[in-house]
């Protein structure tokens, strides 16, 4: 038994996570290569390999002839026969060789196969562990800064955070702990490159799923998000479970749940909100907080889907936000262009003429037959 190779490939195979088959492999690739730079040929090397002990043997086939031509190839009869005496002229015969003989050079270059193997297959690792994260979210140490890029420790390789793919106004220091979502991992000659996003809307998503349970079974949905990455998020929630509040759930007792995310965040705001099959109804909740008299959406015929909303004077630049802020989420939220006119200039321009002293939500299609299925579902009444 070769204990001291057995014991070195169980190593490697233990802190590197490379299989011992693929190291015998190695082995065995690397004494051919040395058998050719020793010999100049190797076409007739055989290598056997135990696996359980690690013995192994290096052995020439070579044809039993009369007269010798080939060294490497042939053998003499006289000399098959002082192996045994049945091989006879024709005969296959296999002549150890002395993996001790080689010289230097060829010795070298074994080493240097069995390293460059190691290397390869060290590599596919952290390329397959790595890529089981892909669009994921995971925890790493910030390392420093590559002019405006942060290098990112991801426990064996380091993740690149690209400055675009950074929130407005984030400042990160050495050793600092940050979550970040794996955009994308490629294999390379120099080992898995990753590069990560803080922006990603998903980054959002997966930190729900890890802090409010109800998300991760799937009680409760995440419909649709809009982010503007450091300053604010809207997300649309959903409940598969009658008794479960989403948005409740999602929020936590106090805020303690969206509070963690928005610490994660730096700070960035977090509205979640109910999401509706219908329309008009989830147009009124994504403008949340502001207050909405009537929301009238259309959906055309080639597709383009437009809202018509109403709030109250005082609630337009509510809903509207600090440069427009709050509409631009409920759009990218609901997948509307959304107009808001406050209720004064609703009248004057004689847009909404049908408004009553109550207001409404209406959802219109140009489809004769949807408007009809949803007619009931889409007209609400509002309390002012």
């Amino acid at each position: 038994m070769n204990n001291e190779l057995l014991e070195a490939l169980n190593i490697l195979e233990k802190e590197k996570d490379i299989s011992k088959d693929t190291l015998l492999e190695a082995i065995e690739q690397s004494l051919i290569q040395a058998c050719k730079n020793h010999f100049g040929k190797s076409d007739n090397v055989k290598v056997f390999i135990d696996p359980e002990t690690c013995d192994f043997g290096v052995y020439a086939e070579k044809t039993v002839v009369d007269k010798v031509e080939d060294e490497i190839m042939e053998i003499s009869l006289a000399n098959a026969k002082m192996i045994d005496t049945k091989y006879e002229l024709g005969d296959i015969v296999n002549v150890e060789i002395k993996s001790k003989e080689f010289g230097r050079i060829a010795t070298q270059n074994a080493k240097n196969v069995i390293l460059q193997k190691i290397r390869e297959e060290e590599r596919k690792v952290l390329y397959k562990q790595y890529y089981e994260k892909e669009k994921d979210v995971v925890t790493g140490i910030v390392q420093r800064y590559v002019g405006k890029n942060v290098s990112i420790n991801m426990g064996k390789v380091d993740a690149m955070l690209n400055e675009n793919e950074q929130a407005k106004g984030e400042k990160f220091y050495p050793t600092e702990r940050i979550k970040v979502y794996v955009l994308e991992v490629k294999d390379t000659p120099k080992g898995p490159k990753i590069l990560v996003s803080r922006t990603h809307p998903e980054l959002v998503k997966r930190l729900f799923e890890a802090e409010v349970t109800e998300v991760k079974d799937g009680i409760v949905e995440i419909k649709s998000i809009a982010r503007e990455p450091g300053s604010r998020t809207k997300i649309a929630v959903w409940s598969n479970n009658p008794d479960v509040d989403p948005v409740g759930a999602c929020v936590g007792p106090n805020g303690s749940r969206v509070n963690t995310i928005v610490n994660e965040l730096r700070g960035e705001k977090i509205d979640v909100i109910n999401w509706s099959d219908n329309s008009a109804v989830l147009i009124e909740n994504a403008l949340s907080p502001a207050k909405v008299i009537s929301v009238i959406a259309e959906v055309s015929d080639d597709g383009e889907k437009t809202a018509k909303v109403i709030v109250p004077d005082y609630q337009l630049s509510l809903a509207i936000g600090k440069e427009g802020q709050n509409a631009r989420l409920a759009a990218k939220l609901t997948g509307f262009k959304i107009d808001i006119k406050s209720e004064t200039q609703a009248r004057e321009s004689g847009e909404f003429d049908h408004l009553n002293e109550e207001g409404y939500y209406e959802e219109t299609m140009e489809s004769e037959e949807n408007q009809q299925e949803d007619s009931e579902e889409a007209e609400i009444t509002l309390e002012e």
